[in-house]
């Protein structure tokens, strides 16, 4: 029995790590290992997972806080929509049964490994007029310790960015994570904003989407205390190592590795889901 919350601990605070690092929160990773791994069922590892992403962004606001990289302003405002959106995930999730879950968990594995694995430091950074932004004075600036400079930057196409957070936070609600990764590459892509800026703000954000949800999981009993707490656990202090290291150059093996890791895990669950394991 301790041997089990050991390891439940110790492979938390590694997908703390990865999900603060990344900015896309514990979850993409716990998920899949409390169900292979540890054989919890899917409706408690999402409620474990959604706990785990609020703990994962208190962690790592505690550090960001800090350094004015984070954008507030922009993340209350796209948080609207998250919230939205986590809410209408979070009612649609007794309309699905299992398999169909493991099934969308895998392709949602596979979209985030692609853009994980293309993941880059954004230096040249593109300005374009936008009204949304200029009227409510989204632009910002941060200092960046790696460069030894100010970085100044605008937001570009938000009304697009209140439709991707929207779907972002039905993601979050439906498969109890974080979805960081579809607002790293909203803010990266859309509204071409600075990676760290991006990785910060949402790292800000999963967790207020998670708390929208996370009543619903919790009246529906999703969330079973003795897979929630260790995880919870491990997932804090894997998330503070995680923020620790973001300002420092990233290893683009760890990057392939995690793609590589990824793949294999979404792979296994659709057999799973299909019934050939």
């Amino acid at each position: 029995m301790e041997l089990f919350l050991i390891c439940l601990i110790f492979v938390s605070v590694i997908a703390g790590i990865i999900g603060s690092l990344f900015g896309i929160g514990g979850g993409i990773i716990i998920i899949p290992v409390l169900v292979l791994l540890f054989h919890v069922s899917i409706k408690e590892a999402i409620g474990a997972s959604i706990i785990s992403v609020i703990v994962t962004s208190s962690a790592a606001a505690s550090v960001y806080i800090k350094s004015d990289v984070v954008n507030f302003k922009l993340g209350m405002l796209l948080e609207i929509f998250t919230v939205l959106g986590a809410i209408t995930g979070a009612l649609l999730l007794g309309v699905f049964n299992p398999k169909v879950l493991l099934i969308i968990f895998s392709c949602v594995l596979i979209t985030s490994s692609f853009f994980i694995l293309a993941k880059k430091k954004n230096s040249n950074l593109h300005y374009e007029e936008d009204r949304i932004s200029k009227y409510l004075s989204l632009n910002s600036q941060y200092y960046d310790e790696s460069d030894n400079k100010i970085v100044k930057y605008q937001p570009s196409h938000v009304s697009y960015g209140f439709i991707s957070m929207y779907v972002a936070g039905l993601i979050s609600g439906l498969l109890g994570i974080g979805s960081g990764v579809f607002k790293v590459t909203s803010f990266d892509s859309i509204m071409k904003i600075p990676m760290k800026v991006s990785t910060t703000t949402s790292n800000f954000m999963i967790g207020v989407t998670a708390c929208a949800s996370a009543f619903i999981y919790l009246v529906r009993g999703y969330i079973n205390p003795y897979i929630t707490i260790p995880v919870a656990i491990g997932i804090f202090f894997g998330a503070i190592i995680g923020t620790k290291m973001l300002y420092k150059q990233h290893d683009n093996t760890l990057k392939h590795i995690f793609f590589v890791i990824l793949i294999a895990i979404a792979l296994e669950m659709i057999f799973r889901a299909f019934g050939i394991l």
